[in-house]
């Protein structure tokens, strides 16, 4: 009796210490941080490429600019059905994976398919459509290229970091790959004669042949073209990918997909003249960019001021904080820092949006600049200036602020006028991150109107007008400054 007893109680103390065990495991596996977020936060921030019609793309619904496309659709759905809004995060297509994994974004949604190497990196849904990968050339190229043997020491386009960039390289033997980030930019390579083929998505190859009648399909089947499409997400969020899955799952089960394709090929070819469809992307585009221009070199000039005090100064610690930081920056391209500042600072626990990374980015790189000609200006100042200062009693400070400071203005002047020039044209690699500056805005047009060419040479016209006048404006300051002297 009293062996039955004990054995009773140990087999309830046995139980009751995994009964909590096996429940908390349980209800671990019905959430996720991931999807806690998006419910706290009440929305799903979705990230994409908006350059990749007809899946998503720029068009002008009501009178303002939109991104529409089936993705879209989609994404709206999957919204829809986690209760939350629909926020998009237009990107590069090769900064979506480093966003999605730095927590700037939930989920990717831009046709974008499993990879062993993304697999490594973040998961994916079950697939939503089945596509196949086309060979687009020339008209006149059509019979040099019948099978996947023809390619040797041809060059072949694909967009960065794509399915088409690995079968250019894998299948495509001995080809010459070059891969650039847009497809519209492939376009334009392919029909100037820069590429001989192109690797394209069917559904976006159909649209630019669509609008291309000079480009056609090589008569080219690939052992690995069919590629399922299906949406990316980070690493352990069962519960999130779970709902994910379901709201494809009713896509599929309601034959919801041919409907968004409709609706997104409807808005695909509007017939609206050029300039009353995107005129005011490029409006927008120039306010950007003059916007990011200003604030780079305000904030530049700060900075830079600071940084040439402190080269000048007799501190060593302090000489050397300069000289490291103006080396550092002036020795790494913008585009690396504009990574560093954007994807970085997550790290650190800051969620910059685009245009504040963007801004901090061009102000960090001006200021090593500005430094540089602040410190020149104030080194032209003839040291018998500082002398007679300080043969009047005054001391450091005092000379440098009403003696040398005022006749280095001058000589600053022109040249910090000179870096604003520059940093208006610079302000279009901030474009990688999805700020909508001039160059991003002609993308958006590009993949949009399916013209590869014409977006450019307006964005080429208004950066020149935007540098002339502002370069004629130095020019009367300059007299001005002459006159006075």
């Amino acid at each position: 009796m009293k062996k039955k007893i004990l054995y009773t109680m140990l087999v309830t103390m046995f139980t009751s210490f995994l009964i909590p065990f096996f429940a908390t495991n349980v209800q671990a596996a019905e959430t996720d941080s991931f999807y806690d977020k998006i419910q706290k936060d009440g929305q799903l921030i979705v990230g994409l490429s908006a350059d990749y019609a007809p899946y998503e793309f720029h068009a002008t619904v009501d009178g303002q600019d939109t991104i529409v496309g089936f993705d879209i659709s989609i994404a709206q759905k999957i919204a829809d059905d986690l209760g939350v809004k629909l926020k998009i995060e237009e990107l590069g297509f090769d900064a979506l994976l480093g966003a999605l994994k730095t927590g700037k974004i939930d989920l990717i949604i831009s046709g974008m398919s499993p990879t062993p190497e993304r697999l490594k990196e973040v998961d994916f849904s079950d697939p939503y459509m089945t596509v196949q990968q086309k060979v687009i050339v020339r008209k006149t190229d059509k019979d040099k290229f019948t099978s996947v043997a023809d390619f040797n020491n041809v060059k072949v386009g694909a967009q960065k970091q794509s399915t088409q960039e690995e079968l250019a390289k894998t299948e495509l033997t001995g080809s010459d790959v070059t891969s650039l980030q847009k497809v519209p930019d492939i376009i334009v390579n392919l029909k100037n004669k820069k590429i001989d083929a192109a690797i394209i998505e069917g559904p976006v190859a159909d649209a630019y042949l669509q609008k291309n009648t000079d480009l056609t399909y090589a008569d080219v089947s690939f052992e690995n073209g069919t590629k399922q499409t299906a949406i990316a997400m980070p690493k352990n969020s069962p519960v999130l990918k779970e709902k994910v899955n379901a709201s494809i799952k009713e896509i599929k089960k309601k034959k919801l997909l041919p409907g968004y394709k409709k609706e997104a090929n409807a808005l695909m070819f509007d017939d609206q003249n050029f300039f009353q469809e995107y005129g005011s992307y490029y409006v927008k585009g120039a306010g950007y960019t003059i916007f990011l221009a200003i604030i780079g070199v305000l904030f530049g000039a700060l900075l830079g001021g600071i940084l040439a005090l402190m080269k000048l100064s007799k501190n060593k610690l302090f000489k050397f904080i300069a000289a490291v930081y103006i080396e550092y920056v002036r020795g790494t391209p913008l585009l690396v820092q504009i990574f560093l500042v954007y994807f970085g600072t997550t790290v650190i626990g800051l969620d910059l949006s685009k245009m504040t990374a963007g801004c901090i980015a061009l102000a960090l790189n001006s200021g090593a600049y500005v430094a540089e000609i602040v410190r020149a200006g104030i080194q032209s100042v003839n040291k018998g200036q500082s002398e007679a200062a300080r043969s009047l009693g005054m001391n450091q400070s005092q000379a440098m602020r009403f003696i040398i400071l005022p006749q280095a203005i001058k000589t600053i002047l022109p040249a910090l006028g000179n870096e604003f020039v520059t940093v208006i044209k610079e302000s279009s690699v901030v474009s990688v991150i999805g700020v909508s500056e001039l160059m991003f805005q002609a993308g958006n047009v590009q993949g949009a109107s399916f013209k590869p060419f014409l977006p450019y040479v307006l964005v080429s016209l208004i950066y020149f007008v935007l540098t002339f006048t502002l370069s004629k404006l130095l020019g009367v300051a300059e007299r001005r400054m002459s006159t006075n002297d």
